[in-house]
């Protein structure tokens, strides 16, 4: 039987509109959460969410 999870919001913890099966496999997925309503880059593999930070742009100095 397959396993089906809900992808929680990696900010507020919240379930997110989203379901994902132990088989799906996102790569860069932009996750909107409806509650806090945060966009933040994830990856999953193996039902297993990690966040990409991403870095701040910094100041060019002279």
């Amino acid at each position: 039987m397959e396993t089906k999870e809900w992808i929680r919001c990696p900010v507020c913890s919240n379930k997110t509109r989203l379901k994902i099966r132990e088989d799906t496999i996102l790569k860069n997925f932009p996750l909107f959460c409806p509650k806090c309503r945060q966009e933040t880059l994830i990856n999953v593999i193996n039902l297993i969410t990690s966040v990409i930070t991403e870095p701040d742009a910094q100041t060019q100095s002279r």
